[in-house]
């Protein structure tokens, strides 16, 4: 199966919050390959960091102010970023990897999908965006972590994100949208790998 392994990084995790990067890669759960050479990453416009500054969580305000700044400064207006997204997705090497024709949909994978990075790409790219070029199915690598946790094939340690990099021992999270969503493709890749043996 191929996947579209993607991550957000956003100001927080709130209603109103904004996305202000967006990374991903397609990968195969068969052959184990992630298609560095489609990977892509866009920084998405948001408003100054002092503007921001007020409602932002310390967490936020310590680790992402550099990436704040960078995306109010150099950031694809959400427009553009969407029409960006639609030219990549439509573009012919990348209907040739996941061999879909107009009826099939990529499927997205991601960590801590359905809980984050689906309602925030509902509500800024719309349902009907969403809907039009990703498959209703998806795949969240805490949902199948959680699973393995229960069924005693993974410490619950695993169940945080920091917590599954250590296992595997690839380091800490990186916080960045590319970084990330490359890492967790190669997690599920790990993980997949290491229940066959």
């Amino acid at each position: 199966m191929k996947y579209l392994s993607f991550d957000i990084e956003a100001t927080g995790l709130a209603e109103n919050d904004y996305i202000i990067e967006f990374g991903m890669v397609p990968f195969c759960s068969e052959t184990g390959e992630i298609a560095h050479h489609l990977e892509r990453n866009w920084y998405i416009k948001c408003p100054s960091f002092e503007e921001l500054k007020p409602r932002l969580d310390k967490w936020v305000i310590d680790h992402n102010t550099e990436l704040i700044n960078k995306a109010h400064n150099e950031g694809e207006e959400l427009q553009d970023f969407k029409n960006l997204l639609e030219q990549y997705l439509h573009d012919e090497e990348v209907v040739k990897y996941f061999g879909k024709s107009d009826k099939d949909k990529i499927v997205l994978f991601g960590k801590s999908l359905n809980a984050i990075d689906l309602p925030f790409l509902n509500r800024d790219l719309s349902w009907n965006f969403m809907r039009e070029h990703f498959h209703h199915q998806v795949l969240d690598l805490s949902s199948v972590v959680r699973s393995l946790c229960d069924m005693k094939l993974l410490p619950d340690a695993c169940q945080s994100g920091s917590g599954l990099m250590k296992h595997f021992n690839m380091g800490d999270v990186a916080h960045t949208a590319l970084e990330d969503a490359v890492n967790t493709a190669k997690l599920y890749l790990l993980i997949m790998d290491s229940l066959k043996k």
